[in-house]
């Protein structure tokens, strides 16, 4: 197809349109992230949630900070919280834990990732991680993005 066009392109007079296709790079995939709901459980007057994150990529990361909103069994908003789910080391399954004081786990309706306030590897920045997680929940409470 990119032979028709640059064909296309000589013939209107624009090589260089030609020239750029053939030595554009490849647009970086996003990376290979699951974040599991796995498991909650009562903690006192509280919830205690635990979150498996899968990286299947070669890449590490030193911050990994969502922006989370539970939501209430009724739909209506509970909490908006940050969780950083760093350090995740490369091709490595990792188990996370964070506790929701105050509110028992069967008043949970679901979870939303709502964005990813920072993601860093140990090389710096990482752009776009939000579309590179992966969500699902093992309990009857949703994870979603």
């Amino acid at each position: 197809m990119s032979r028709h066009i640059c064909a296309r392109g000589k013939a209107l007079g624009i090589a260089a349109a030609c020239l750029s296709i053939g030595a554009l790079p490849a647009l970086a995939e996003p990376k290979a992230l699951t974040v599991e709901l796995n498991k909650l459980e009562p903690q006192g007057a509280g919830c205690r949630a635990y979150m498996v994150v899968q990286n299947d990529d070669s890449t590490a990361y030193a911050t990994l900070k969502l922006d989370l909103v539970l939501f209430q069994q009724d739909g209506v908003i509970g909490r908006r919280f940050a969780m950083d789910l760093a350090p995740l080391k490369a091709q490595k399954r990792t188990v996370k834990l964070f506790d929701l004081d105050n509110i028992s786990c069967d008043k949970i309706g679901s979870f939303l990732i709502n964005d990813v306030v920072e993601c860093k590897s140990d090389a710096g920045p990482v752009e776009n991680c939000l579309a590179g997680i992966t969500v699902k929940s093992l309990t009857g409470v949703q994870l979603m993005k």
